[in-house]
């Protein structure tokens, strides 16, 4: 038997577009990023495309600019007869042979003229209104619905996410596959302890502080975090700084304050909301002492993986997807109780044998969750899909 032919596929990056996203990625695009990386090393060609307002088609660097813009391709797909389709090929040239498969890793999803995969992160808008920005609420509902309608098939990241496709898109569970997310191979060597510790000395860390990774918005429950770690002893506070990470989100305009508040009363308490770099994520993670994600909702829960791969113990939120990824190598709490939060901060601590068991269980868990796997059960879904 000869080889399996090179899949063309046609892969969306609009969330990786540094004109669209001002160069930063939220879990979206880093899951963009990482399937154009990977799945060339899975047996694709990957040729990146991507919707873009009109003026900007010329200005993408990271892949090309489909045909219409997606308000445009989305008005045609309302307006047009149903056999009429978005030429996706098209974006590659006139000369260009045709995609195998074009796989839209969010919820721009319009007809294509070839078969469409999506990636159905979650359905938060639905499952969950009350913490999604009502002004996009709607749109996102019926695009999310459309979309999961016209995918021939729907990845998702997590067993737990099915349910609620299901119960909220109406998507066909034998349409759906689970592909865990992951990370690079990089989270894995440690990085060299002078940049490290220049990127600590830059933001006034000391080493061993509480880190948290996360835009900040209501279902990321970093108040009761900030609640949690407050009711720490005065000692352990003074000993470990509490390290958040995020932009501000929807909603955060009090949270923002309460942290404000708290760092003018003296508290241990630092906000880095500026932070792009990737390298110097790396570092944070490498100086903390431990890893707490209360996350009240996760679709998956990318940075519990960062954590893990990165030598850090972790405390986690035992809700949603979490523990399905997690499979026991983090410390688990009720994300509703600020009495268990402490109380699993306190232990991560000063357990040094707690610690050890926690760092040993997310590395073997991290190994199982690399993007080159990802990448492999992703184009094992596109082969599927061709195949039927």
């Amino acid at each position: 038997m000869g080889a399996t032919p090179r899949l063309r596929v046609g892969l969306s990056t609009t969330t990786v577009e540094p004109v669209l996203t001002g160069g930063r990625l939220d879990g979206i695009g880093v899951y963009s990023r990482a399937l154009l990386d990977h799945l060339p090393g899975a047996g694709c060609e990957v040729l990146p495309l991507s919707f873009a307002p009109p003026g900007d088609a010329g200005r993408l660097t990271v892949g090309r600019a489909l045909p219409l813009s997606f308000p445009l391709a989305t008005l045609g797909d309302l307006i047009l007869p149903a056999g009429v389709h978005l030429h996706a090929s098209g974006a590659m040239g006139k000369d260009a042979p045709p995609l195998d498969l074009f796989h839209a890793t969010d919820y721009r999803i319009v007809r294509m003229d070839c078969p469409v995969v999506a990636t159905l992160h979650d359905a938060l808008p639905i499952s969950h209104p009350e913490w999604c920005n009502p002004k996009m609420r709607r749109l996102k509902n019926w695009l999310q619905v459309k979309a999961a309608r016209k995918a021939q098939h729907v990845i998702t990241g997590s067993r737990y996410s099915i349910r609620e496709l299901v119960e909220c898109f109406g998507v066909d569970e034998r349409r759906i596959s689970v592909v865990h997310h992951g990370v690079g191979a990089e989270w894995f060597d440690a990085p060299a302890p002078e940049a490290r510790d220049a990127t600590l000395a830059q933001y006034q860390l000391q080493p061993g502080y509480f880190l948290f990774v996360g835009t900040l918005q209501p279902r990321k429950n970093i108040a009761r975090l900030l609640d949690a770690y407050l009711a720490l002893p005065p000692v352990l506070r003074s000993a470990r700084q509490l390290v958040i990470v995020g932009a501000p989100g929807w909603r955060s305009e009090e949270l923002v304050d309460r942290i404000k508040a708290a760092q003018q009363r003296g508290e241990n308490v630092v906000w880095l909301d500026k932070l792009t770099d990737h390298g110097q994520l790396r570092h944070l993670y490498a100086g903390a002492g431990a890893f707490v994600f209360p996350s009240l909702y996760e679709g998956f829960g990318l940075p519990l993986v960062e954590a893990f791969a990165s030598g850090v113990p972790v405390a986690s939120s035992n809700a949603t997807s979490l523990p399905e990824v997690a499979q026991g190598a983090a410390l688990e709490f009720d994300p509703l109780s600020v009495p268990e939060m402490t109380a699993a901060m306190t232990s991560i601590a000063r357990d040094d044998a707690l610690r050890q068991r926690l760092v040993a269980a997310g590395h073997r868990r991290a190994l199982e969750l690399t993007w080159d796997e990802a990448a492999r059960r992703t184009a094992a879904v596109y082969h599927d899909v061709l195949s039927h």
